[in-house]
């Protein structure tokens, strides 16, 4: 700097004109940085989004195609992304799936939902459809907000998903009409049994002969009642997905009582002693009575066939922690305990015939499980062998 001008206030005016030229220069140096920083992830994100084998576009609050990658371009039939750029994805969309992505808009851009996931169903170019997995997520870009969304082709995972759902349908149609075309012999049968019983044939025959006729005769009654159990649970597994419970408030001690006599008369018949124990208060729950019963007739009719003749078998209800608590206890052979994780599968492993022969679906102890859940309860058991089974239900 010139002498001339050295004054205190001039060189003040220097070095305050110098240290604000290295403050430039040295922001001017940290946005280069950060320019070059915020390149080389643009570059990192372009990489990734043109070659990543999931379809990728960013799409604008209109569903307007504002990028798109090669693999997207591909999928939809097009040879090029920039043909996408500028098309509505509702352009792509079936027209039975319109609906999900006006799910999507109004779940990213009005409820500002951060993410958003579908599986919907596209139409490419040349007028054939697949299947796709959208995930789709909000972003922030200069002030306004678009979506980032990858597209997965599930054609092959969701086309077996639909043939295994159009086989169970068909298997579950064709037992449900074989059960209804059988229950009308079995009914048959049944009545040809009663008549028989009443035929002057048998009223005239010996007394040695008549036992013989009534044994045969109740042979054949019990098989028609195990034909009939069978049918019932088979046909009840259809009613098990729409059941929507009308439930009512129960005095759970009066309902059992009831429930009970025609159990009550079935163990006599097999030398068992069947017990009902209430508490000194009423228990009180909401219950679906008729599906409700299925619970005990399945719990009940599992106890008589597991419990030799001289056994016991109680019912109890307790109050347990504010709800009732239903307890199902028997002394019969109980269950192994390798089969006790399974007992309330479908068609399970675990199901055993019974000790009088007795035939079983398996469905029985499902069926219970599935009536308890539909009433927001819980059911489990305990056993040992060769000392009984217990089962709980819980109740609100």
């Amino acid at each position: 700097m010139p002498s001339s001008v050295s004054t205190p206030a001039a060189m003040a005016d220097y070095h305050a004109l110098e240290a604000e030229n290295r403050a430039l220069h040295e922001e001017i140096v940290r946005l280069k940085e950060h320019a070059a920083a915020q390149a080389q992830k643009q570059r990192r994100f372009r990489a990734v989004f043109e070659n990543s084998p999931l379809g990728q576009k960013i799409i604008t609050p209109d569903l307007a195609i504002r990028q798109a990658n090669q693999a997207l371009a591909t999928m939809l039939g097009f040879e090029s992304s920039q043909e996408l750029v500028g098309r509505r994805i509702m352009e792509f969309a079936h027209p039975d799936h319109e609906p999900d992505w006006e799910k999507l808009q109004e779940s990213l851009w009005a409820h500002k939902e951060p993410c958003f996931v579908l599986e919907t169903c596209l139409v490419r170019q040349d007028g054939t459809s697949f299947w796709c997995r959208v995930t789709s997520v909000l972003f922030p870009d200069d002030g306004a907000e678009l979506g980032y969304t990858t597209l997965e082709n599930i054609a092959t995972r969701k086309n077996l998903e639909i043939s295994h759902q159009r086989l169970y349908e068909a298997q579950e149609t064709i037992l449900h009409l074989a059960a209804h075309d059988l229950q009308s012999p079995i009914n048959n049968l049944q009545m040809l049994i009663e008549l028989l019983r009443l035929e002057p044939v048998v009223q005239a025959a010996r007394e040695a002969d008549q036992q013989s006729i009534r044994k045969l005769l109740r042979l054949m009654e019990r098989s028609c009642d195990n034909a009939n159990a069978l049918l019932k649970d088979v046909l009840y597994l259809g009613q098990m997905e729409a059941a929507r419970l009308e439930k009512h408030r129960t005095d759970l001690g009066a309902y059992l009582d009831e429930h009970l006599a025609l159990f009550r008369v079935a163990a006599q018949e097999k030398g068992l002693e069947l017990l009902l124990e209430l508490p000194a208060e009423p228990a009180y729950a909401n219950i679906h009575a008729d599906k409700f019963g299925r619970i005990l007739d399945n719990l009940l009719t599992n106890a008589l066939k597991f419990t030799p003749a001289g056994g016991r078998i109680w019912v109890r209800l307790l109050h347990h922690e504010g709800h009732a608590r239903l307890v199902v206890q028997d002394t019969g052979v109980g269950i192994p305990e390798n089969l006790q994780p399974s007992v309330f599968d479908k068609f399970t492993a675990a199901a055993r015939p019974g000790l009088y022969d007795d035939t079983t679906t398996g469905l029985g102890l499902f069926i219970a499980k599935q009536i308890v859940e539909l009433h927001e309860g819980k059911i489990w058991l305990e056993s040992q062998e060769h000392q009984g089974t217990t089962f709980y239900i819980d109740l609100t």
